[in-house]
């Protein structure tokens, strides 16, 4: 049985995330840095789909992503149980560095959005330029997401 898997629909990426009793705090509400970890399956999620074998760049010393700026607004708590999708998007794609714009709904609100700077680095652990295909992606990705404009008025 394989985990359930996002989609991508004209450039955006939707995954679904179950709010468990793990993730929340004493009070039932969703620990801070947990936002922070379903925004990194959502984007590991979308390099699959896109097909990116991340395990494979890692073991063929390509290199791996590693976050390095993050901004993040908390608008709604997210509570135990929740249903929540988060939404990613390409907005910059630079040489070794791709910006990606996430958001996380509740029954369509808004409760979470970050924007979130993957840079590409080697065994070295310096940034490396991303691999032409990669690229080629993701410009189809983020063609198909300006196409089809968004509904966060973006």
């Amino acid at each position: 049985m394989n985990p359930q898997d996002g989609n991508i629909v004209n450039g955006v990426h939707m995954f679904a995330v179950r709010v468990y009793f793990e993730d929340t705090d004493l009070s039932g509400i969703v620990y801070h840095a947990n936002y922070l970890r379903y925004m990194e399956r959502a984007r590991s999620d979308m390099l699959r789909l896109a097909g990116i074998d991340q395990r494979m760049a890692i073991e063929s010393g390509e290199g791996a992503y590693a976050v390095a700026d993050v901004s993040i607004k908390y608008v709604r708590p997210a509570k135990l149980d929740d249903a929540l999708l988060v939404e990613s998007r390409l907005k910059r794609l630079r040489a070794a560095a791709c910006e990606i714009e996430q958001f996380i709904f509740r029954s369509g609100e808004l409760i979470t959005s970050a924007l979130v700077t993957a840079v590409l680095i080697g065994p070295e652990g310096r940034p490396r330029r991303q691999p032409k295909a990669w690229r080629d992606t993701f410009e189809r990705l983020m063609s198909a997401g300006k196409t089809s404009g968004d509904r966060n008025g973006n």
